[in-house]
């Protein structure tokens, strides 16, 4: 029986879907971070749970060839990645077998899985960070939580962040000591300033600052006018109200206090508006890997009537848009529509229609209305697809569905519905978006088999 607080020495099997290493001690499953397949380590039981154990990492016995040195000092402390232990090329391989077991343990299936396209240099690549901020005026916390809690890891830097996100970081903790701001107490639910989110464009050097506060600081003009001081890149500067007790980290109140509603950013040829809660990929190089590829299934089967569902500001839509004839873009998020209408227009792109709500509701309209598509784009949030609109695409036998994920989990549970349901998995090409994290992109090509 495996008891808290033993020490074992063990074999790491294989990884789970969080990069957390899986060994067994008489047949029963323990957890551990930041160990590598086939490594032989000494570990600590944290925690035993009815079917499985949680342990600390205290000594690697035997080292994989794989490990190096993370280049990060807070990466044992911080949450925010999960892979920076390992040589980049095995963190791709490591992905790719992260796939291959989602598809065969939760979809039953086992199609044809490409190599995982990775980054020539995979770091400072994230457009868009939340920073939560901790402590008190006197001594601020700005930084990421640590792992499963809600602890601040203060940090001066971080190297998957644009280099801009250092320049806040560093900046901001300033300004909180000399304006005395008001740091939120989350296990309180007392105080102002909660989070500071940023966002940035690679390709014109803008930056976007959002203040998330409980309520309008008190002294908001002086700090808006050191923060347009402090950052020469800044064009937007927006103050968010959540005043909620929530783990949401924006408010339902965005404010402009300066600057441009929106900036601009590029993938491929094509510039798109980006507001506070527009959803835009985080990784503004790899997302035109990662759109090539839906451009190349959709040029294989020749489509001319295309739906782009989840749509965000319309991204993969206009990417697509010059091999179509017409585009239908459905999206809920009301800001985002705008921003894509706005960038459809800047960008000279007219074969686009917006349609606003959501899409289990409005796909079936749309295909009431006889408007029938050769290729469906779904490119859902985390948790998939809604089972109406699965169920909608099936009853009307669209011809193709191109599914764009960042969870091969529930890609793999909406591939098995559309695969027990007529579709065969043509190809399966992941994306590397998020190096130094478990997170993996995949783009998954499906057809529908008459019988």
């Amino acid at each position: 029986m495996v008891k808290k607080s033993q020490e074992y020495i063990v074999k790491i099997d294989t990884l789970n879907h969080q990069a957390q290493g899986i060994a067994r001690i008489d047949g029963f499953v323990v957890f551990v971070d930041n160990v590598l397949i086939d490594e032989v380590v000494k570990i600590k039981i944290e925690e035993v749970k009815k079917e499985y154990a949680k342990a600390n990492l205290i000594e690697i016995l035997e080292k994989s060839p794989y490990r190096k040195e993370p280049e990060c000092p807070y990466y044992y402390l911080c949450g925010g990645c999960h892979l920076m232990h390992a040589k980049y090329q095995h963190q791709l391989k490591l992905k790719k077998l992260l796939v291959e077991d989602a598809f065969r343990r939760i979809g039953k299936l086992s199609p044809r899985i490409n190599d995982v396209i990775g980054m020539e240099n995979p770091f400072r690549y994230r457009n868009k960070t939340a920073l939560p901020v901790g402590g008190d005026y006197k001594k601020p916390q700005i930084g990421f939580y640590r792992k499963m809690t809600h602890d601040i890891v203060d940090i001066d830097y971080c190297l998957i962040q644009h280099e801009f996100c250092d320049d806040v970081i560093k900046g901001m903790k300033d300004l909180i000591q000399k304006h005395k701001i008001e740091v939120y107490d989350e296990k309180k639910h007392k105080g102002v300033l909660r989070h500071i989110v940023v966002r940035n464009s690679f390709a014109f050097d803008e930056m976007m600052i959002i203040l998330v506060c409980t309520k309008v600081p008190e002294n908001l003009e002086t700090i808006k006018k050191d923060i347009l001081n402090n950052f020469s890149k800044i064009k937007s500067l927006y103050l968010n109200l959540n005043p909620k007790r929530t783990n949401v980290i924006l408010g339902d109140e965005d404010i402009l206090i300066w600057g441009s509603s929106t900036i601009k950013d590029r993938i491929g040829n094509l510039t798109f508006e980006i507001s506070p809660k527009s959803f835009f990929q985080v990784n503004s190089m790899q997302t035109e890997v990662l759109y090539s590829q839906v451009v190349k299934y959709l040029r294989n089967i020749d489509a001319e009537i295309v739906f782009d569902v989840y749509s965000g500001i319309g991204t993969i839509s206009m990417f697509i848009a010059p091999f179509c004839k017409k585009v239908y873009t459905i999206e809920i998020v009301e800001d985002a529509v705008e921003d894509a209408k706005k960038s459809s227009k800047n960008n000279g792109i007219s074969n686009i229609e917006f349609i606003c709500g959501r899409a289990e509701i409005e796909i079936p309209k749309l295909l009431e209305n006889g408007i029938i598509p050769q290729a469906v784009i779904l490119d859902p949030p985390r948790s998939g697809c809604e089972k109406e609109l699965l169920e909608s695409l099936i009853e009307h036998k669209i011809p193709n569905i191109i599914y764009v994920s960042c969870n091969p989990s529930t890609l793999a549970r909406d591939s098995s519905i559309l695969f027990s349901n007529g579709y065969e998995i043509l190809e399966v090409q992941p994306v590397d978006m998020f190096p130094q994290t478990f997170h993996v992109e995949c783009v998954v090509l499906m057809s529908r088999v008459d019988k």
